[in-house]
């Protein structure tokens, strides 16, 4: 009786429903299968003939897909109802994996993109829109905390094997191996959500709103959050994939050290996870988002301040810019009306991912005028962001 009392106090505490739990299974099926192969992917269409350049135009399409489908997927999950829809995501990306599989040339392999895509970004929507649904307001935080840790739990695990797979297999056998156990995990993960769900009718009235209503249906207080993000996200796309060549290439750190930072930066944003959603869930959203934008801004001034041997206090600053994104995401879904919850998340993402699309370029040239130039810069966009979020009233949200 005991332990039942427990394990009840402790499913109450983490925000564990059904649904949840459902969820949580296909997130760490679905990421054991990709991150056994993901991050090598690049490596994988060298091997099938794509060029340096067609390999960055992938990166490039892998972006803007992700972008393009946040839409549609919420457009989905209100029109289907969560459950179908994130079952849909699911056997589109379980198809992609049979095109990998099939794959001779780099084209069919980005061709296939399209279809892998489906899960990973079309399904981010309906994730939350099902948090929304399954959890009361004072249980948002600690539903996208445990979410957010779980998701990194393969992160953790999956690449090392992945690694091993292709030393020990080749890198086009091993590739397609894993490919093989992405499309069975994937079928797990069907089977698991189609079977266990509890499934939520489409949204009344989902369908009667164009897109260009859904703006409308956006509150002030969240138009405010999305500009705030926007520059925020906007200053870190600026510098993150020159972050490598700075530590690397001009602080002099090696590549252990530099898997060694990176570690650190994981291992912070899980420790810091749990306590700042139970305390955003009791006390409010807005100190604990305005703590995230903070150290978004103060992370890139961070890496070019700070003397070589005192970097890794850089990387706890970028673990700690996850204190508030469980926080920032139950804002979200606070205020996105039910009935179109699912199109609304879609469109705030959307919007999002365009506004920082040409960061990355932009953080290209101002390199090329001197590293620490996109740095200054993106944590002076970041500042920004932090600053229009702080002049805005909190939302009053009841539930």
């Amino acid at each position: 009786m005991l332990d039942k009392q427990r394990g009840r106090a402790l499913r109450e505490f983490f925000a564990l429903e059904p649904n949840i739990i459902v969820l949580l299974g296909a997130l760490l099926a679905i990421g054991m299968g990709e991150e056994l192969w993901v991050r090598f992917m690049p490596k994988y269409l060298e091997a099938l003939g794509a060029s340096a350049v067609a390999i960055g135009a992938y990166g490039s399409f892998k972006r803007i897909v992700d972008t393009m489908y946040q839409y549609p997927g919420g457009w989905i999950a209100d029109r289907m109802g969560r459950k179908r829809a994130l079952v849909l995501f699911n056997l589109i990306a379980a198809t992609g994996y049979v095109v990998y599989l099939l794959a001779g040339r780099w084209e069919m392999v980005i061709a296939g993109t399209l279809l892998v895509l489906a899960w990973s970004s079309m399904s981010q929507p309906a994730i939350f829109a099902l948090i929304g649904d399954t959890l009361s307001q004072s249980k948002r935080a600690m539903g996208f905390s445990v979410q957010s840790i779980w998701k990194r739990i393969p992160i953790v695990v999956a690449p090392p094997l992945g690694g091993y797979l292709l030393a020990k297999l080749g890198l086009v056998r091993g590739m397609r191996v894993g490919f093989v156990v992405s499309l069975m995990l994937a079928l797990a993960a069907i089977y698991l959500q189609s079977r266990f769900y509890h499934a939520t009718p489409p949204a009344q009235g989902a369908q009667k709103a164009p897109l260009s209503a859904i703006w409308g249906l956006m509150p002030p207080a969240l138009r405010r959050l999305l500009f705030a993000d926007c520059l925020v996200r906007f200053g870190s796309n600026l510098t993150a994939v020159y972050i490598v060549l700075l530590v690397i290439n001009v602080r002099g750190k090696s590549t252990l050290e530099f898997g060694a930072f990176t570690s650190v930066q994981m291992l912070t944003a899980i420790a810091g996870y749990l306590p700042a959603a139970r305390l955003a869930d009791r006390f409010g959203r807005q100190p604990f988002i305005l703590a995230t934008f903070a150290f978004f801004s103060l992370y890139p001034l961070f890496l070019i301040a700070l003397p070589p041997a005192w970097l890794v206090v850089a990387f706890i600053v970028a673990g700690l810019r996850e204190i508030g994104e469980p926080a920032r995401k139950a804002r979200i879904v606070d205020l996105a009306e039910e009935a179109h919850r699912g199109r609304v998340i879609g469109l705030y993402y959307l919007i999002r991912g365009l506004a920082t699309i040409p960061a990355p370029f932009l953080g290209g040239m101002l390199w090329q005028q001197g590293f620490s130039w996109p740095f200054l810069l993106g944590g002076l966009a970041s500042a920004l962001g932090l600053g229009v979020y702080a002049l805005s009233r909190p939302p009053q949200t009841v539930r």
